[in-house]
């Protein structure tokens, strides 16, 4: 996981945790309680821990290494693009990272197909990145 990720992410937590509570007592007659919203943003953020968690676990298996080889693409900068997507697209990448260790586990998947595969998906990586910076 990338330091700036980190970084982000406990920026994102102090505030949740300092500015949240401020606002929520200010507003008497919010609709939701501060407890709630705390519950949400944690929710979240453990949400897309884990899903990073997975994507990063299927990027350093073996037959992903060798794909990334032979692509010719540094895994290091694919994980840090991933960083930046939002956290829709990190549940989606990391619902297909599932899917294909499951059909890499029973023997689903050639090498060739497992490559393809993970072009694709650097590719869909690096311009989910783009379209985000624009």
């Amino acid at each position: 996981m990338s330091s700036r990720f980190r970084q982000s992410l406990t920026v994102f937590m102090l505030f949740s945790l300092c500015v949240l509570p401020v606002v929520c007592e200010a507003a008497d007659d919010h609709i939701v309680p501060s407890p709630v919203l705390h519950q949400a943003v944690r929710i979240g953020a453990e949400a897309r821990q884990t899903n990073l968690a997975k994507i990063e676990k299927f990027f350093s298996t073996e037959p992903a290494q060798n794909a990334f080889q032979t692509a010719r693409i540094d895994p290091a900068k694919v994980s840090r693009a991933i960083a930046l997507l939002n956290d829709e697209e990190v549940a989606r990448l990391a619902a297909q990272s599932d899917k294909i260790q499951n059909e890499l586990a029973a023997g689903a998947l050639s090498n060739q197909q497992i490559t393809y595969i993970l072009i694709a998906l650097a590719t869909a990586v690096i311009i989910l990145v783009i379209v985000a910076a624009k």
